[in-house]
């Protein structure tokens, strides 16, 4: 089933704008984001064939089908309650039985998980975007070399400046470990190359140290301790760094690095947008999509706020969201039972039963 499918079958019963032009901080630049609800045909729901979402290549166009719609709206789901409190302005088209579907009907307690606890794991996620930003990583990868360091009296010293300074070259090297330590080696050097030590490391890409068997009598050169923890740490971060290099918008990131504050600032606008919605809908019971501080949240979005300013912000949000739904009067739930049977109701009405 495809989104042309449900108009020329006229199995829509909703469709609307969503993202920032519902939201009313729409730019030049702004995408045209549609969602939408629709019904499958009665075979389709009796039988095999239910399809719960439909949607397009680039994913800015979502359709929910009804039961998905009507089990996301009892889980809270922003995005959802979102799309059915749409702004008049930003719906396409609204089928008459989409009235009997009213925001109150679903919004609890569950909103402050659900639109504060995603917004506190975009900080927490914002917080390591930063990290990334303010400390990019050098394209050649270290080596289990760069974790290796010789021990002098009280001293250590990077193996890579040890073995230049003593004119050696780190495949003509042999290590075996020493007994009753971690990550403690003796170090003995084949100055002819005629023993077939080891090396220190087998490959620019080897996790550990690499061992030899010593003949009797071999003069031990230097004790040399491999930091294993930091070289693992190191892999873990250079990995996620250079993930995140490919998979990120290029164009966003060098957004962010131009206002110079070093942020996903789009990402922030958001986060601080769900958490001010998620405060009104402990305060007053209700939820307004389109946002009445436009040039508030424009300004974070072009970088004008401090990071640790927006922060410190978030942290404050969340904690008087945290106090607006110990005293909502809000239900802890959604009436998951009336919800269901709201479903019965509608689907009855449309299959005509």
């Amino acid at each position: 089933m495809t989104i042309q499918d449900l108009k020329e079958k006229n199995l829509l019963l909703l469709e609307c704008i969503s993202g920032s032009k519902a939201y009313g901080l729409n730019t030049a630049t702004s995408d045209t984001d549609i969602k939408g609800v629709y019904y499958i045909p009665k075979e389709q729901f009796y039988g095999l064939k239910y399809v719960p979402q439909v949607n397009n290549e680039t994913n800015d166009e979502v359709y929910y089908e009804l039961g998905r719609f009507i089990e996301l709206l009892g889980k809270n789901n922003p995005n959802i309650l979102e799309l059915l409190a749409t702004p008049a302005d930003c719906v396409l088209y609204r089928h008459p039985i989409m009235e009997r579907i009213n925001p109150a009907y679903f919004l609890s307690k569950l909103c402050k998980e659900t639109f504060a606890g995603y917004a506190a794991s975009q900080i927490k996620k914002a917080r390591g975007l930063n990290k990334k930003i303010v400390n990019p990583m050098e394209k050649e990868r270290k080596s289990v070399l760069d974790f290796c360091f010789t021990i002098e009296g009280a001293t250590s010293t990077p193996l890579k400046e040890w073995l230049q300074r003593n004119d050696m070259i780190q495949e003509n090297c042999g290590l075996s470990k020493i007994s009753h330590t971690k990550g403690l080696f003796a170090l003995y050097y084949d100055e002819k190359g005629k023993l077939n030590y080891s090396g220190i490391q087998s490959s620019d890409i080897a996790n550990e140290v690499s061992l030899s068997s010593m003949p009797a009598g071999e003069q031990l050169r230097a004790l040399v301790f491999f930091n294993l923890e930091s070289y693992s740490s190191y892999c873990k971060e250079y990995r996620e760094y250079w993930e995140w290099v490919e998979k990120r918008n290029e164009t966003r990131y060098l957004g962010n690095k131009a206002h110079g504050k070093d942020y996903d600032a789009k990402n922030m606008m958001h986060t601080i947008r769900l958490l001010q919605m998620a405060k009104e809908i402990a305060l007053t019971g209700k939820i307004e999509v389109r946002r009445q501080n436009r040039a508030e949240l424009l300004d974070i979005k072009a970088g004008k706020l401090d990071y640790d300013e927006l922060l410190q912000l978030s942290d404050t949000m969340l904690e008087e969201i945290e106090l607006a739904y110990t005293n909502s009067s809000l239900p802890d739930t959604p009436d998951h039972d009336a919800i269901e049977q709201l479903l019965v109701k509608m689907r009855k009405e449309l299959y005509r039963i």
